[in-house]
């Protein structure tokens, strides 16, 4: 007597209502790995203070004269290299997904096909969030002040999550296009050090620099979300305190920046996720 198997194809698309419950679902599982994963946690939380700490207290005093005068230069610029760095545990973590067969569990549940990318992204958003947190945590203990409003934190919060969210594709398609989590970070490194250095992150940019290299300094995406967050935060121009700190023109330039950055990979990342799943 032979057995027949019946195998019964499950729905690829789902409501609105269960996508978002599913992706909230994946989100929260991204969420309480750091429970079995602590390492995570201090990845997110020791880095940031240590890169806090040492650019203050070593290269403050050699480049602005004192920890005190550095700082609004530093901090708004740290946050935001720290937002970059951060991004790139989506990539990560999507890659562990994929080469530990998770995603191949996914696919045999009646989920959307789109919450396992969707989850993680929002719950890496969210320790992006705790990441910059810590950052300003930290610079208010060493001495950085907020001169405008504290109010504004919140906007100043709100463009670096939108950036990091738009950025965060970048990792996306790198975690899903390589095979090792390490080659993920290796990218990271290779793109976001350059990036971040190239900018006013931990220096003005003056005229002692070539014509380029200022040129590349003065329009990288570091350095115009790190004039938009002193503008929000400061009010004032970090070398000239007598000239305010435009905040709108160097916010909307970083924003067509990441537009721009997640029109290439979005597709890109789509196609590779695709092959995925």
């Amino acid at each position: 007597m032979t057995t027949a198997t019946v195998t019964r194809e499950l729905p690829r698309q789902v409501g609105l209502p269960t996508g978002l419950r599913n992706t909230m679902t994946l989100t929260w599982r991204n969420l309480v790995q750091i429970k079995h994963n602590p390492m995570e946690l201090v990845d997110l939380s020791v880095q940031p203070i240590m890169f806090v700490l040492l650019f203050a207290f070593v290269f403050g005093p050699a480049m602005a004269g004192s920890v005190q005068d550095y700082l609004p230069i530093l901090i708004p610029g740290i946050i935001v290299q720290n937002a970059l760095f951060a991004s790139m545990t989506t990539g990560v973590g999507l890659n562990n997904d994929v080469t530990k067969g998770v995603f191949d569990r996914f696919r045999s549940l009646p989920i959307a096909r789109s919450a396992p990318l969707a989850g993680r992204i929002i719950a890496d958003t969210v320790k992006q969030a705790w990441s910059m947190f810590i950052v300003m945590v930290v610079g208010l203990i060493i001495g950085f002040r907020v001169e405008t409003n504290w109010i504004n934190l919140l906007p100043a919060f709100l463009l670096l999550l939108a950036f990091s969210l738009l950025f965060a594709w970048v990792s996306v398609f790198v975690g899903l296009a390589v095979d090792e989590p390490e080659k993920v970070q290796i990218f990271g490194f290779t793109i976001i050090f350059p990036v971040s250095f190239l900018s006013n992150a931990f220096i003005p940019v003056t005229d002692k620099y070539p014509g380029w290299i200022r040129a590349i300094m003065e329009n990288n995406p570091v350095s115009l979300l790190g004039d938009a967050i002193r503008g929000l935060l400061i009010g004032h121009d970090v070398t000239n305190p007598s000239v305010s700190q435009p905040v709108l023109s160097p916010a909307i330039q970083a924003m067509i920046w990441g537009v721009a950055i997640a029109a290439v990979f979005i597709p890109l990342s789509m196609r590779a996720f695709k092959r995925k799943v």
